[in-house]
């Protein structure tokens, strides 16, 4: 079990949602978000990834895809501006108070391995806003991790290491390369449920894996969990009993297909489970103002069963992406596709 400091929650919303929607999200956005995460108690705030602006063309990216030390300032500067004076100079953002004493969320981006020019792109932390790397890696590319924990820890930032599409992995080769990670400057492992694939007692198995690894070098463990087979708040609980003290969360579950552990959802549990620090009802103007209208613009993600039977046969989600931006409603024609691998390679 995990002592209630212990417990960090971390909002992926601008990172994982921005693969549904290419990274394209308004400042007013941004800043009503950064000032909710204080408003509801989350402990960090991952604005998107540092990617390779050689590998991936800003003119077909919203700028949460590279994460400039200068665009993050400029939003964060401007919503804590607004929560000084608010819409009718009264304080708070206009958003009630702060009851809680919250701090502002530290700020969290990823940068993928392979896929991002971390040594130029990634400053000394004294000249960046930024808190935390999340360096994310499956466990083929982990030489490529360790340079990158290796690096940014050197330049002065906490580091943690997401370890993708955890569902494939042999048990043999995941202790093996866990090992590895724990012996860097990394503080938290990552279990990364990338296919949203996992089962009570798969995830179980998983996590007792990193628990076990975890403890023996002094680390902390986190969940990142998709949605495919509708378990990605349970499997996100029972990670937390388990011992996970890191939780990761988006609000209204925006991510990639069928999106991630709810925020709204972690955020009520923790709090009817008395963590004082933890709040809901500051989400709800939020996802009113602004997640609804992504939806209404026709920014498309959540479950449905083509994402269901992606996770029902450990694939990447990629297959049931495109079923779902052609339109298609055949799922077993699909369900066939998918599994005699005819489509989604």
């Amino acid at each position: 079990m995990c002592n209630l400091k212990e417990i960090q929650i971390v909002d992926a919303t601008l990172r994982d949602g921005g693969l549904v929607n290419d990274f394209y999200f308004e400042d007013e956005l941004v800043k009503a978000l950064y000032r909710t995460n204080r408003l509801t108690g989350v402990d960090y705030m991952e604005f998107g990834y540092k990617a390779s602006k050689k590998m991936f063309d800003p003119a077909q990216n919203g700028k949460w895809k590279y994460c400039d030390d200068e665009e993050i300032r400029k939003v964060t500067e401007a919503a804590k501006a607004s929560w000084e004076c608010g819409p009718d100079g009264e304080g708070k953002g206009g958003h009630g108070s702060d009851a809680a004493g919250n701090d502002w969320p530290k700020i969290a981006v990823m940068a993928d391995v392979g896929r991002c020019d971390y040594q130029e792109d990634i400053r000394p932390k004294a000249e960046s806003p930024i808190d935390m790397i999340r360096v994310a890696t499956y466990l083929d590319t982990i030489p490529g991790a360790v340079e990158m924990i290796e690096d940014a820890a050197t330049k002065g930032y906490e580091v943690s290491c997401n370890v993708m599409a955890i569902s494939k992995s042999d048990e043999y080769d995941l202790k093996g390369s866990l090992e590895t990670l724990a012996k860097t400057p990394a503080s938290v492992l990552y279990v990364v449920d990338s296919y949203g694939a996992l089962y009570p007692d798969h995830a179980k198995r998983v996590v007792d894996t990193y628990l076990e690894v975890a403890a023996k070098y002094g680390k902390k463990v986190g969940m990142h969990a998709h949605n495919n087979l509708q378990l990605a708040f349970s499997n996100t609980i029972l990670a937390k009993k388990l011992g996970a003290t890191w939780l990761d969360g988006t609000y209204d579950s925006m991510g990639r297909g069928a999106g991630n552990c709810a925020m709204e959802l972690l955020l009520s549990y923790l709090e009817r489970e008395g963590f004082e620090k933890y709040h809901v009802t500051p989400a709800l103007p939020f996802l009113d103002d602004y997640m609804e209208k992504l939806k209404a613009k026709g920014i498309v993600w959540g479950y449905d069963l083509q994402y269901l039977l992606t996770g029902r046969l450990n694939q990447h989600p990629r297959a049931a992406i495109k079923f779902t931006k052609e339109g298609r409603r055949d799922h077993e024609a699909f369900y066939h596709e998918i599994r005699e691998g005819n489509i989604g390679k």
